[in-house]
């Protein structure tokens, strides 16, 4: 709209009035040339032409609109120079992180790499130290399982070897008993008290804690076979395995075979359930 005005005021930057002035000079003079040409020369008189006074303004218009122009255009250079100098720094500081990251990144890389192998090293390390723990543990338990398999045998030597000779013993405590049937009932049942303290006590295995001065009174229940059927503890020693030991010496030393020879209404009366001191005399003090 504007642009509009200004061309009604003023045309080729020239104001209205100066145009209106030229316009009409310009018919005016038209119009005597074409009266000249249809006219008769005595005939026509000059006609001297109006002095038309215009007023001009020392301000051009066109020129300020061409300054403005000139300035917006300076202006939206000046603009467009900042945009680009403001996205030249901002890709600029683009391609710098990206660098910086990019350079994270590798050092990461680098750091996660060296972690990795650091714990395959230590894994390594402790495969080959558990590999190594376990070979000295199988070597151990063998080295173990082959002591225990000479102890055992050793073990069985010596039992094979007591049971010998308590067979020889009771054998000959046999034959002793029996050259000895003839004697009085007395003499009977000390025999056989006598014999089955020796069994007892030779079969008793002694445990750490026994000492001197140690005794326990059994009561033991056989049959006339010699077997035990029963051992109870009627006075203890004070010392459980003591008591024990002596329970199972009473155990492992049936049957008494040598009993079988007695006669049944002796056996009865002092065999059938009897009290045995157990008393060692080979303890320690």
């Amino acid at each position: 709209m504007n642009s509009g005005i200004r061309y009604l005021i003023g045309f080729n930057g020239y104001p209205l009035s100066a145009g209106l002035a030229l316009l009409f000079h310009m018919l005016v003079l038209g119009f005597i040339l074409y009266w000249n040409n249809n006219s008769d020369s005595s005939e026509f008189e000059l006609v001297q032409p109006t002095v038309i006074k215009a007023l001009f303004i020392d301000e051009n218009p066109q020129l300020q609109e061409r300054q403005r122009l000139e300035r917006q255009r300076l202006e939206r250079q000046r603009v467009l120079r900042q945009r680009e100098e403001e996205q030249r720094r901002e890709q600029e500081q683009q391609r710098q992180q990206q660098e910086e990251e990019e350079q994270r990144r590798r050092e990461e890389e680098r750091q996660r790499q060296a972690e990795a192998e650091r714990l395959r090293q230590q894994q390594l390390e402790q495969r080959r130290q558990q590999e190594l723990r376990e070979q000295a543990e199988r070597q151990r338990l063998e080295e173990q399982r082959r002591r225990e398999e000479l102890a055992r045998q050793e073990e069985l030597n010596q039992q094979d070897l007591r049971r010998r000779q308590e067979e020889a013993e009771r054998t000959r405590l046999a034959e002793e008993a029996a050259a000895a049937a003839a004697r009085t009932e007395f003499e009977v049942v000390q025999s056989g008290m006598a014999l089955i303290r020796q069994f007892v006590e030779e079969a008793w295995n002694r445990p750490p804690s026994a000492r001197n001065g140690m005794r326990a009174v059994l009561r033991i229940s056989m049959l006339p076979t010699g077997e035990v059927t029963d051992v109870a503890i009627t006075e203890s020693s004070g010392d459980p395995p003591f008591d024990r030991a002596a329970r199972n010496a009473v155990y492992s030393a049936q049957p008494f075979n040598e009993l079988q020879q007695m006669p049944i209404n002796i056996f009865n009366a002092n065999f059938r359930t009897l009290s045995l001191i157990f008393e060692p005399e080979d303890l320690l003090n």
